[in-house]
Formats: C-alpha cells, sequence, structure tokens
C-alpha cells in the first residue's frame, strides 16, 4: 500500500468502498490507525496481548458496523470510541476471571530512567478520566475536538480535565522530588 493512497482517499471514499466490499479500502482504514489504537490499547490495558485483541475485536465491529456508520464527527472518533469500549470490555472480563481489573498504572516505560518512572507512577495516582484525556490529547496527539468525541464528552471538559491532569501531574512530581 503507497504512502500516497493514504492521503488520495479521505476517510469517507474508504469507508464507502469498505461498505461495498473493498477490502483493500478497509486495509487502508487499519493501516492508518491500527499503530495509534495498539498504543491507546496497551496503555489502558497494560498487557501487549490484551491490547492487540482489543485492537482485533474493534475492527471487526467496524467492519461490521461500517454500513451503518454517519460522518457527524469524522471517522476517527467512532472508531476510537468502538476500541474504549473494546478494552473496557476486555478490563471487565479481566476482573470477572478475578485478575486485576483496568490497569489504574500505564504501561511500563522502557528503561528505569528516574524521570520516567515518576511520570508513570504519577500518572497511575491521577484521576482516570483526567489520565485518559491526557493521553490522548499529549502522548497520542488528538485535538480536543476529537477527544471530545471518542470520549462522548463537551470539548471544553475535555480541556479542563487536561489542565487538572497537568496541575495534578506537576504537584504529584513535585512531591516526589522533595
Amino acid at each position: 500500500m503507497a504512502a500516497g493512497r493514504l492521503t488520495a482517499r479521505t476517510d469517507a471514499d474508504l469507508i464507502q468502498a469498505s461498505k461495498r466490499g473493498d477490502l483493500s479500502a478497509f486495509e487502508e482504514i487499519y493501516a492508518a490507525h491500527a499503530g495509534r489504537m495498539k498504543s491507546i490499547a496497551f496503555h489502558l490495558l497494560a498487557d501487549r496481548a490484551d491490547a492487540e485483541d482489543a485492537v482485533q475485536e474493534a475492527f471487526l465491529k467496524i467492519y461490521r458496523a461500517a454500513g451503518a456508520i454517519q460522518f457527524d464527527s469524522g471517522l476517527a472518533p467512532w472508531i476510537y470510541r468502538i476500541l474504549l469500549n473494546c478494552c473496557y470490555d476486555a478490563g471487565r472480563k479481566r476482573k470477572r476471571q478475578a485478575e486485576s481489573p483496568l490497569s489504574a498504572e500505564p504501561p511500563a516505560i522502557p528503561g528505569n530512567a528516574p524521570l520516567q518512572v515518576a511520570i508513570r507512577q504519577a500518572l497511575g495516582r491521577i484521576h482516570p478520566q483526567y489520565r485518559m484525556v491526557f493521553w490522548l490529547f499529549e502522548v497520542e496527539g488528538f485535538r480536543h475536538s476529537e477527544v471530545a468525541a471518542i470520549l462522548e464528552i463537551p470539548e471544553g471538559t475535555s480541556k479542563k480535565w487536561l489542565f487538572e491532569a497537568k496541575r495534578e501531574l506537576k504537584r504529584l512530581l513535585t512531591e516526589s522530588r522533595a
């Protein structure tokens, strides 16, 4: 799949082609979003196998529902909302199986640099909603409008939660240095 094809077809074009059974269009959707989706799922589930399962489940649901999508807010928020729901389902399943629920602590950061460890621990201690907005905005690079659509919250709430996340992280990191 050439990089030029990814930019030549819009999300709407790809979904319309998928509705007609064009598997290459769905492959383009996968190629455009799978990496970011795996990162988000791994952040939520803290387990690579569970994250990959959640992404696979999300793409199955996306493929099955492609015919019903309406482009009110674009393809990406719809895709990532499905992914979050799949991650939450995986977490509930894990909890039912008497394992730990969705991890309150983000996945391990490669290396043992003190700052990385402190950031990971601080992220694990902030409110889950703040952490998710922080992760989607600061790490994954979504805009507030996209974060709001993914989490099904007002855009102003996304901005407020990001502010609160940064304030809480700053407080926790300052405390850990002292």
